[in-house]
């Protein structure tokens, strides 16, 4: 079922990098530093990095495959879709993935909103009267340290779905500034490495950092774990594909332009961190990206630094809300969820019902979960249905679909495609037993009100039966 033209395409290739880029930088590369640290022992956790970067890469090929190919507003839930059959198991998947993104995308978000608020710490406690009204200690201002964190994260929300109620061709314009300021912050942190680089920090590894044993290997998978989190989000233009610019081109482009891009910036950074802070140290700071700049500038450059990497965090949730409140409009369009979620704005042109429940329902995550807990949550839920399923169901089209279906192809397929399979299933082990039960928990109750659903409607698998 090809989608009926709603939406407005009017998002070019910078653009689209430019929204690719911001969701993937966001607050995740500063927070998760001193874990990565801490998971690997030693400045050796460079590696996970990599690790990242290649299962990025390498799910970078199925995306760009499927988006290319099927550039529609909705991104895997149509891939699933027409995967497994439209009127066959594809309605089961596409609507897990439905299911599972009504949990995972307001953790996505959410995410970016609450370590948005646990960074902005260092600035408040830099802030001579704000640390002095705190410091009243009445009722109030108790209230206030123990909500604070949900109140700047409900805060950031709020001002991103109100940035966001306007037309596609504004919001890419609101994108690549984001994306410049994304650029020269990490740029500047860079330059500040260089120029300040003591290679004796960078290469102090502790004995048996390279013993390859399993607590070596343990040690890279919940590494990778956080840096595959840093790097989630250069699909996120797939699920703007009804809104691209010659999307059988500008997709795959965008994609690993991102992908390649942010690799690069996140070597160069990690790198340039080590140098200046003792990963010792490093491993145990909260805010170690302000520390790094105290250390290269001077106590004021790193106020300005953690005032620019809160902008970053806030670019990752004004994308993630963006990209991601085009999947239930897919869904609503195509018949397999509320029919209210299809309705588009009459003269901005976007599905503002969508983006309104979705900015109300990151709102109540944030009020429940930590943010560790979400991070570990979010690729968890991912993992399965939506990763390793897309993957499988790409090799499943290439046994159905001539070449002309195929805007692009990848290189010594199916090879990344495989890789990619065994790269998410070992993320996936790797989130711990909590998340892995949690996420399977979830997909065994979405398949049950599928399966309820469909015998009410007598959809597949029960259409034989009800006709």
């Amino acid at each position: 079922m090809s989608e009926p033209e709603k939406l407005e395409r009017g998002l070019g290739l910078i653009e689209a990098t430019s929204l690719n880029m911001t969701f993937m930088v966001g607050i995740g590369p500063f927070i998760v530093i001193p874990f990565i640290v801490r998971a690997m022992g030693g400045p050796q956790c460079i590696l996970a990095w990599v690790a990242g970067a290649v299962l990025a890469a390498l799910d970078g090929c199925v995306w760009a495959e499927l988006g290319a190919a099927m550039p529609q507003a909705g991104g895997s839930y149509v891939f699933l879709r027409e995967a497994y059959g439209a009127n066959r198991l594809g309605r089961l998947m596409s609507f897990l993935f439905i299911w599972q993104t009504l949990f995972q995308a307001p953790l996505s978000i959410s995410s970016g909103a609450l370590g948005f608020a646990d960074y902005s710490i260092y600035l408040m406690k830099k802030t001579p009267g704000v640390t002095a009204w705190l410091a009243r200690d009445t009722d109030f201002t108790r209230w206030v340290v123990l909500n604070y964190a949900k109140v700047i994260a409900l805060l950031m929300i709020a001002i991103a779905v109100g940035l966001l109620y306007r037309r596609i061709t504004a919001i890419g314009k609101i994108s690549t500034v984001l994306w410049a300021i994304v650029l020269g912050t990490i740029l500047w942190l860079i330059y500040g490495g260089a120029t300040h680089f003591n290679a004796s920090n960078l290469f102090s590894f502790p004995p048996g950092a390279w013993s390859f044993s399993w607590l070596f290997f343990a040690g890279l998978g919940h590494a990778s774990v956080q840096t595959v989190y840093s790097y989630l989000g250069y699909y996120n233009v797939c699920n703007l594909g009804g809104e691209m610019k010659e999307p059988g081109k500008n997709i795959p482009r965008a994609i690993f332009i991102s992908i390649f891009g942010i690799a690069i910036l996140y070597f160069l950074m990690q790198t340039s961190i080590l140098s200046v802070v003792p990963w010792q140290e490093a491993a145990r700071s909260t805010f170690v990206v302000s520390l790094f700049v105290e250390r290269t500038f001077g106590m004021n450059w790193a106020t300005l630094a953690t005032a620019l990497i809160l902008v970053l965090a806030f670019g990752s949730v004004f994308s993630a809300t963006l990209g991601y409140s085009r999947v239930p409009y897919a869904a609503a369009l195509d018949g397999n969820f509320f029919s209210v979620f299809a309705k588009v704005h009459p003269t901005k042109r976007f599905p503002h019902v969508a983006l309104l429940a979705l900015g109300a329902t990151s709102m109540v995550v944030c009020l429940f979960f930590d943010l560790f807990s979400v991070i570990r949550a979010i690729l968890a839920m991912r993992c399965l249905i939506q990763f390793v399923g897309q993957a499988v169901g790409l090799m499943l089209l290439h046994r159905r679909w001539k070449a002309e279906r195929w805007p692009f192809r990848m290189w010594l397929y199916p090879v990344p495609v495989l890789l990619a399979i065994v790269g998410w299933l070992a993320v996936f082990i790797s989130t711990g037993r909590r998340p892995m039960l949690a996420s399977l928990a979830a997909m065994a109750a979405g398949i049950l009100v599928y399966m309820g659903r469909a015998r009410m409607l007598r959809q597949w698998p029960f259409e034989e039966a009800g006709a």
